[in-house]
């Protein structure tokens, strides 16, 4: 039996993390190149715009005109991917909420981690933002409704209360755990090895989205794909990259951008070239960071594991980043033969979250 793959491209929406990035060239180029791409292919998707970034150019456009043109362009384009038959779902990333602007740039000081915002102020933003959200696209559409979210940077649990209150301001569907990650830096604090269900959908803990329930949640948890990629493929993809650093006059790494130093020569070449060589690589399914090559190795491994789960029936979720595109003629090909093959079938998260509610797909329980 060879089970019917429901596959939800994702894509994360937004700025860098410190804020920095010329809006027109990693934004909204990209979305209207990708429009452009899946009417082609036939793909629907999911844009999931971080929307603390848009709140805070609202909040301080009175004072600076270049914020609002660029928010009212903001919207217009967030539209234009709902009527092209996209999904719009909320995505907000917390370090915006107390952001500075001067001379055309962003100071951003708040903590990366919405986990580590008390309850009340995390409730606030995520109400805001839904809100928000909700404004733009019901302008349109009055029947729209925000049920699907991601956690900025990935980071949703632990948590005492972080997925009660997306339950309480309307969300059913979580796409933030991306099993075996893990991230230690001086902005960030993240431990997903020990997840215990790395593949398929299940209702979390309310505590620890981490852990599956014993019993059904309000919340569906369905997590980002990830694979480990070829020593041979993920060492000709880093020596290209470096390639293109040496050659370019803006390179890609920004010092500041992630607010930790730059990493030494040495560094860098033991992490993208020598560790590489010696063992597979994990990899987040993120088709922005990924060539071609790699994206077939991510498809592989999915078509491999839906197989092995036995269901007839397998939702995934794999994402991207606009802003960091690397490959868009890849991309191109990937996604017209992921149209083209018969085992995949396009979602948005509302759909997947429609069928999950209906209970059209299996949800592990302990």
């Amino acid at each position: 039996m060879t089970p019917t793959i429901h596959l939800a491209l994702t894509h994360d929406w937004e700025l860098r993390g410190d804020g920095s990035g010329d809006i027109e060239a990693i934004q909204f180029a990209p979305l209207r190149r990708l429009l452009g791409l899946y009417e082609e292919a036939g793909a629907r998707t999911t844009f999931l715009p971080d929307v603390m970034q848009q709140f805070r150019f609202r909040e301080l456009q009175n004072q600076h005109a270049e914020l609002k043109a660029r928010a009212d362009t903001w919207d217009e384009h967030v539209r234009l991917a709902f009527q092209r038959g996209h999904d719009v779902q909320l995505h907000l990333h917390p370090q915006w909420r107390d952001g500075e602007y001067e001379n055309d740039r962003w100071s951003l000081t708040g903590d990366w981690s919405i986990l580590n915002y008390d309850a009340a102020a995390a409730r606030l933003m995520l109400e805001k933002s839904r809100d928000y959200l909700e404004r733009v696209i019901q302008s349109i559409d009055a029947a729209y409704r925000c049920v699907a979210f991601r956690a900025g940077a990935l980071a949703a649990a632990p948590s005492d209360f972080l997925f009660q209150t997306l339950a309480d301001v309307g969300i059913q569907l979580d796409v933030s755990i991306a099993p075996g990650l893990l991230i230690d830096e001086p902005h960030l604090k993240l431990d997903y090895r020990d997840c215990q269900e790395a593949f398929l959908p299940y209702y979390p803990q309310m505590k620890d989205a981490r852990r599956v329930s014993e019993k059904r949640e309000p919340i569906v948890c369905v997590p980002v794909n990830h694979f480990y990629g070829s020593r041979r493929e993920v060492t000709k993809q880093n020596l290209s990259l470096a390639r293109q650093r040496i050659a370019s006059t803006t390179p890609d790494y920004q010092p500041g951008a992630d607010q930790s130093p730059r990493p030494s020569r040495v560094r860098l070449a033991v992490d993208k070239l020598i560790k590489p060589a010696v063992k597979r690589k994990y990899l987040v399914a993120d088709t922005g960071r990924l060539n071609y090559a790699l994206m077939k190795e991510m498809l592989r491994s999915i078509r491999r594991r839906a197989e092995r789960s036995g269901l007839k029936e397998v939702p995934v979720v794999i994402t991207n980043h606009p802003k960091d595109i690397r490959d868009w003629t890849g991309l191109e090909r990937f996604v017209g033969e992921l149209a083209a093959a018969k085992d995949i079938e396009f979602v948005t998260l509302k759909d997947l979250n429609d069928k999950l509610q209906r209970d059209e797909c299996a949800v592990r329980l302990t």
